[in-house]
């Protein structure tokens, strides 16, 4: 039986790969629906604006297509190439970070960070108060980012600094 100086972390560090595989999950989401919303980002308010038209349009989604959130696909649209370069650079900073805490190495946990805060902070440079402006989904986006950093800052103490 070989005696090692690092402390045994199976469990913990269980629970730091599953964050990282869901972190790969969720950049690979955001490269995925980043592009697509640069592509198609005129068609959409011209699609919202036809529904908003549609006097046949069910209750819940006339709750969901109001003239504020018009009004921020409008904002996105016309920021979409800095929102989508801002987005690329959340998504390449997460997967590093996620790579390096793979590793144990603490410095992943800033970029992983990094990258999950430099897209918010687009949306709000770029889209002001709009940013907000997409209901229930922008609250659970928020929310899912929240859940994120309190679990990878509870698995900071198995990181080193190297």
């Amino acid at each position: 039986m070989a005696f090692s100086d690092e402390p045994n972390t199976a469990p913990e560090y269980g629970s730091l790969k599953t964050l990282t595989v869901l972190t790969f999950i969720g950049s690979a989401i955001a490269l995925l629906g980043g592009v697509y919303q640069f592509i198609n980002a005129e068609k959409g308010v011209e699609n919202m604006e036809k529904a908003m038209a549609n006097p046949d349009l069910p209750e819940f989604a006339k709750k969901m297509m109001t003239p504020e959130a018009l009004e921020a696909a409008r904002i996105a649209a016309a920021n979409k190439l800095p929102i989508l370069i801002l987005g690329l650079i959340g998504v390449v900073l997460c997967t590093m970070g996620a790579m390096q805490m793979r590793k144990l190495k603490q410095q992943g946990y800033y970029l992983w960070l990094i990258g999950e805060v430099v897209p918010v902070l687009a949306s709000f440079i770029f889209m002001g108060s709009a940013a907000f402006a997409g209901g229930f989904m922008v609250y659970i986006t928020y929310g899912i980012l929240l859940l994120f950093i309190i679990l990878y800052t509870m698995q900071r103490k198995y990181l080193i600094n190297k």
